[in-house]
């Protein structure tokens, strides 16, 4: 099974742009993504590059900006192509099947900001690259960010599963 899940923040605006062939949005960004660590170390990210396609594509172009909390999930896939130098580099993206909207750049969705709850706030497209019902749903009552546990030993291990 190849599926992938991922929170995080955009590092830099997306990038709207067209297949040559048949026109189909396809929008690129770079999604920062916390890593865990232990208590009293330096936070640290991964910095994923994420594709989407079809009208979630142009959707996340129009509503996004660099700072947007999303959520996204989708597939891995990998790739390779030869640079000027003629060396091999190898690739990894996540091809996102859907993108959900949790908050804007300057604080969280309740303020105003472009998202729902992780839940109410998708917005689909019925393409065929995985998308959702075509429906832009709104649901700003009152989603409030809650911080990450800044370590493992922070997260109550009492959990009934």
């Amino acid at each position: 099974m190849n599926s992938v899940i991922l929170i995080g923040r955009l590092a830099r605006d997306p990038e709207l742009s067209y297949t040559p062939n048949n026109q189909t949005p396809v929008t690129r960004f770079t999604l920062a993504v916390d890593r865990p660590t232990q208590a009293g170390q330096e936070r640290q990210a991964d910095f994923i590059r994420i594709t989407v396609f079809g009208r979630q594509a142009e959707t996340v172009a129009q509503y996004q900006k660099k700072g947007s909390q999303v959520a996204v999930s989708g597939r891995i896939q990998t790739g390779s192509y030869k640079n000027r130098e003629g060396v091999t580099v190898y690739t990894t993206d996540i091809i996102a099947s859907r993108v959900e909207f949790l908050g804007s750049a300057g604080g969280n969705a309740g303020n105003g900001g472009n998202g729902g709850s992780a839940f109410g706030g998708s917005f689909g497209g019925s393409d065929n690259f995985g998308g959702q019902s075509d429906s832009m749903t709104r649901n700003q009552s009152s989603f409030e960010e809650q911080p990450y546990p800044d370590s493992f030993q922070e997260i109550n291990e009492d959990m009934p599963f």
